[in-house]
């Protein structure tokens, strides 16, 4: 009897998996860097396995754990540089050994290729689950030792000579960890290509939403005006039965809003989930992803809807919007409880859903970088329903009550002292920036340092350098590729 009382909840809960968000929090499902085309029946190299330590900073821990990479030794020519693809916040694709920017340098430079998996991510699973007595060993500075030693190891593997230049690759969290593992480790990276890699940790990112209507705004004003007014909208019918009844059917919400309208977290999270609609088509508008299921949306694609008063009214245009964003990502439903959310983010099992990156990267923003794109910068546009308290209650609500603000407060300062944060001192490191990524905010976009440039791209989205030219490019990104490609020249004559 018990069982059968309980049945309605445990289908509530299994229906989360059919209609996860695949953007979340500024990052992507798989990660923010995502696959590079590539022709079919191209053979992709297979995947190797390193011995790594899983405490570098205690010596008396001698536990270790087996971290995934792979290699292309294709172009390399004797006494040539070894390129390092760094893995970031998800997994890592052998589709990036045949293709992307950093290969087409590696043919005409004559390099080896190496892309290391970060730890916890992919198949690189250095503990029986993710269970927070086992998150402690997730952070940026465990991973910067993970390269280090796989770099040292290779060294001796391969027999390379002491005057081997090793140039590593990274975008997005792996960008910032370019940057950091030159600064940390100069004596095995010679030079660094940093893409759209943050590099100040800041709990209340709220320009990351200011960029994203700052660049709606650029194409269309009054796309972000219609935006503004449908949010509005959704405010006034939230309030009474109807209403809501009109909300969960125009935005296809697996489940009712609660009646008494008590929930104010599942509120927040809606506004939030219909704003990263516009963020997630911005941050990657036009980057020549193929991998992503809403590759072929853009900017252009979002703004003609919001704009087109044959829809309806601007509510019904925002809805159509969330429309065309769920059937691109096959999901049948907008799932927007903040129950199931935390109850997914909640799993430690390998086996999950989030195991995929979801939960991991929240930890890390929880615990070193905090990254809350809030809606306090644009809550004219977005309305004002996810501030900073949303994002922290969710670390408190998924990790435990010690993971609060005074935590973040003091890990956030930390990460900022031990890296520099945006007055990184450094040498042989290219900071790539686009206009349009929101994250170019908490990165070097302007630098005096001619040994640590930084290069500005303008129109262009997030990691976008990285992916393979297209003929379509803007002619500022296909000038920054060339750039990068002399700047690598010089590191390796020096």
């Amino acid at each position: 009897m018990r069982f059968l009382l309980l049945l309605p909840v445990i289908l509530s809960i299994l229906s989360v998996s059919t209609a996860w968000r695949t953007f979340l929090r500024g990052r992507s499902k798989g990660g923010n860097l995502g696959k590079p085309p590539v022709s079919a029946g191209t053979l992709l190299p297979k995947e190797q396995w390193f011995t790594q330590y899983l405490d570098h900073f205690n010596p008396t821990d001698v536990h270790v754990w087996k971290q995934r990479y792979f290699v292309n030794s294709d172009f390399y020519k004797p006494h040539g540089p070894v390129f390092l693809m760094i893995g970031a916040e998800g997994i890592a694709n052998p589709e990036w050994m045949v293709e992307g920017q950093w290969i087409e340098y590696a043919k005409e430079l004559g390099a080896m290729c190496f892309y290391l998996e970060h730890r916890f991510y992919g198949k690189s699973h250095p503990t029986s689950d993710l269970s927070v007595k086992n998150l402690v060993y997730l952070s940026s500075e465990q991973a910067l030792a993970d390269l280090a030693y796989f770099i040292e190891s290779v060294n001796i593997g391969y027999k390379f000579s002491n005057d081997t230049k090793w140039i590593v690759f990274g975008g997005s969290y792996g960008g910032s960890l370019a940057a950091w593992v030159r600064a940390k480790y100069p004596h095995l990276v010679h030079g660094a290509v940093s893409a759209s890699g943050p590099l100040l940790a800041q709990i209340d990112f709220d320009e990351y939403f200011i960029v994203v209507a700052n660049t709606l705004r650029a194409y269309s004003d009054k796309c972000v005006s219609t935006i503004q007014e449908a949010n509005s909208q959704i405010n006034i019918l939230l309030h009474h039965t109807v209403g809501q009844l009109q909300i969960q059917k125009k935005f296809r919400l697996c489940d009712p809003i609660d009646p008494g309208h008590t929930k104010r977290v599942d509120i927040s999270n809606l506004y939030e989930t219909l704003a990263g609609n516009f963020a997630d088509i911005v941050q990657y508008n036009k980057d020549n992803r193929k991998s992503s299921k809403t590759a072929n949306i853009t900017i252009e694609t979002l703004c003609d809807i919001m704009v087109d008063e044959k829809i309806g009214k601007s509510i019904d245009r925002l809805a159509y919007v969330n429309s065309l964003i769920l059937n691109a990502t096959k999901e049948k439903c907008l799932d927007y409880r903040y129950d199931k959310m935390i109850h997914e983010l909640r799993n430690i099992t390998w086996a999950s859903e989030q195991a995929e990156g979801g939960r991991q990267w929240m930890y890390q923003t929880c615990t070193e970088f905090g990254f809350f794109q809030t809606s306090t910068g644009q809550s004219d546009v977005f309305g004002n329903s996810f501030p900073v308290k949303f994002f922290v209650q969710q670390c408190v609500d998924i990790f435990g009550p010690r993971y609060n603000m005074n935590l973040l407060e003091s890990a956030v300062k930390r990460t900022n002292i031990i890296y520099g944060a945006l007055n990184l001192q450094v040498t042989n490191v290219v900071f790539v920036h686009g206009s349009i990524d929101p994250w170019h905010v908490l990165g070097i976009i302007q630098s005096s340092n001619p040994q640590a440039p930084a290069i500005y791209i303008n129109g262009t989205a997030h990691c976008a350098n990285m992916y393979p030219p297209s003929e379509n490019d803007m002619p500022q990104l296909k000038e920054a590729r060339i750039q990068v490609k002399g700047l690598i020249k010089q590191w390796l004559q020096n």
